[in-house]
């Protein structure tokens, strides 16, 4: 059980785990701050434009009330997250593109033998399967 227990700490304290649980926090802030974002700010907004609350339009099927207007402010909701998520990963690729250093091409190490075809060292005066003297 303590070979159980410390291979459990030794996941959970790893830096993969560490920062998922910190990305799930900040995650869920951000979609408190988007929710928010779309039922205070932009529903007034497109309900002034067209005369309509959104999260008031709803169909009532017999005793059963189906609020799409609910449905189109989350639908907007994720498109704000997800739209959000999308520039924050191009951001953070685009930094680690630049602290990427392109490694110069290298000379080539090593040669063909004309006569033989095998390759052989670049600074090779003889072909060391054929016998051959090389230029």
């Amino acid at each position: 059980m303590k070979n159980f227990m410390k291979e459990f700490k030794d996941f959970a304290m790893r830096g993969n785990v560490m920062d998922m649980a910190v990305g799930m926090i900040i995650g869920a802030a951000f979609t408190a701050i988007v929710t928010s974002l779309v039922d205070d700010i932009l529903s007034p907004i497109l309900g002034v434009l067209v005369q309509v609350d959104f999260n008031k339009l709803a169909v009532q099927i017999g005793s059963v009330d189906f609020k799409y207007g609910s449905f189109i402010m989350a639908v907007i909701n994720f498109i704000i997250v997800a739209f959000a998520l999308f520039l924050i990963v191009k951001g953070i690729n685009k930094m680690t593109s630049l602290s990427r250093k392109e490694e110069p091409e290298q000379a080539p190490v090593t040669k063909e033998c004309p006569f033989c075809k095998s390759e052989i060292h670049i600074d090779a005066t003889r072909c060391p399967n054929c016998t051959s003297s090389l230029e």
